[in-house]
């Protein structure tokens, strides 16, 4: 958008009880920025809750953690209209519009109720789940029908593509095609695979700026001798897998005592989501866990697990990752993981470190040379971490070229690239009724 121009449109992370109706607008560069308020009961019921507390443990596989509640359903499809009525004014002719992710699901729906026919686009950040689990909430198919209204739909991974696929043939009764054309509730749209990626070059800078370097050596000059650096980097989230992690790193230290004294684990987990209780929960069991394993196999020169609650930059972050031999990205289900990407991203070509990924992750189809683990399976995961330690380094440099070479061809401006050219062209995609 720096480059080309054009509007974004969104929440502008601010609430109160009587919020102006119209967007609060401004331009910087080529950018025009609209931004509305949200009520606060509206706020905690669409976000906190409809979009965090059920669609979220849904799409993750995590049933036992969603609830259904209907008035958070109410406040989803209110602040969905309050997002389309707000940006209609701002709308030109020839305009392509660009849905981003599970919050916004009915914006196509109220657009077109507001005259709307411009093309619009959804891509979806996270995974889609099986239909057996998406028949579990009781609004699957006003959701479905609100996917079906957009032009073009983008998933992350082929897997995501093939259960929204069976999902519409199965309980729609519509057709998909081997093309990604989808009839179905009357309309016809494309749905297809865009796995999304990250700036690459951008990366290799910032793991290489004086910054990532000062504080890579403030860190390393904590590990005296040879000792070695695994870390994982993550939101503080039930998705992350952060027990099964911390438990298959105590396994580590059980079943291989040569790794004592040798590793150390830096977790990295940012706060997220505070008011919600299931994250709180997840704090106060990875912090118990945490105090466990130190207290078990700490010595008094050696703690094993370095355990950090706050957020790092960026920047900093490159730094960790370059001087680290093991990054542990293991979650239980992600859309993509770009962190895992991002540590690829930063290492040092002539002594890579290794990449050890849950199949999980969405990017397990992408970055072939990573060791691929069930994180359920903390047995397989301790004797992964032993044979990345052990790893020689031509091993090293050989996995990690390949996954360079992978994350190269599959970096943002790919992924951008292509979801817009299957957005603004294609007229054989466009035959819906608006």
């Amino acid at each position: 958008m720096r480059d080309s121009g054009g509007l974004w449109f969104g929440w502008s992370g601010e609430t109160s009880e009587e919020p102006p109706e119209k967007p609060k607008v401004f331009r910087t560069g080529k950018v025009t920025y609209g931004l509305i308020d949200l009520k606060t009961d509206d706020f905690e019921a669409y976000y906190g809750g409809f979009s965090n507390r059920t669609l979220w443990p849904l799409f993750h596989y995590r049933l036992d953690l969603a609830s259904f509640e209907h008035h958070w359903y109410a406040a989803y499809r209110k602040v969905n209209q309050r997002f389309a009525e707000a940006l209609l004014p701002l709308l030109r002719d020839g305009d392509i519009i660009w849905i981003h992710d599970y919050q916004l699901i009915p914006m196509a729906t109220e657009l077109r109720r507001l005259g709307v026919n411009a093309r619009i686009g959804f891509f979806l950040h996270i995974p889609f789940p099986t239909p057996e689990i998406f028949l579990t909430l009781p609004w699957h198919r006003q959701l479905a029908t609100d996917l079906a209204t957009y032009d073009v739909v983008g998933f992350q991974t082929g897997t995501d593509l093939r259960e929204f696929s069976l999902y519409i043939e199965h309980e729609l009764n519509g057709t998909v095609q081997r093309d990604g054309t989808m009839r179905a509730v009357g309309r016809t749209f494309h749905a297809g695979t865009y796995p999304i990626g990250i700036d690459v070059d951008d990366v290799v800078s910032m793991s290489r700026s004086v910054e990532a370097r000062k504080q890579a050596e403030k860190v390393r000059a904590t590990l005296p001798g040879d000792r070695m650096l695994m870390i994982g980097v993550d939101r503080l989230d039930y998705t992350k897998g952060l027990i099964e992690r911390l438990r298959a790193y105590e396994m580590l230290l059980k079943d291989y005592p040569s790794q004592r004294r040798q590793v150390v684990l830096m977790q990295i987990s940012a706060p997220s989501r505070e008011d919600v209780p299931e994250y709180l929960e997840i704090r106060q069991q990875v912090e118990l866990m945490s105090g466990h394993l130190n207290g078990v196999y700490s010595e008094s020169d050696w703690v094993p697990l370095r355990y950090i609650n706050r957020s790092h930059s960026r920047r900093v972050l490159t730094g960790f990752f370059r001087m680290s031999r093991v990054g542990l990205v293991t979650p239980l289900r992600d859309g993509m993981n770009l962190v895992a990407e991002e540590y690829v991203a930063a290492q040092d070509p002539d002594d890579p470190g290794v990449l050890v990924l849950s199949r999980f992750a969405g990017c397990a189809r992408i970055l072939e040379g990573a060791l691929i683990v069930n994180p359920y399976d903390v047995y397989h995961v301790a004797d992964t971490l032993h044979a990345a330690l052990s790893m020689p380094q031509a091993e090293r440099k050989d996995r990690w070229e390949r996954m360079m070479q992978s994350t190269r061809r599959n970096d943002i401006n790919v992924w951008r690239d292509r979801f817009l050219a299957d957005l603004r062209g294609d007229d054989d995609r466009s035959d819906n009724a608006s």
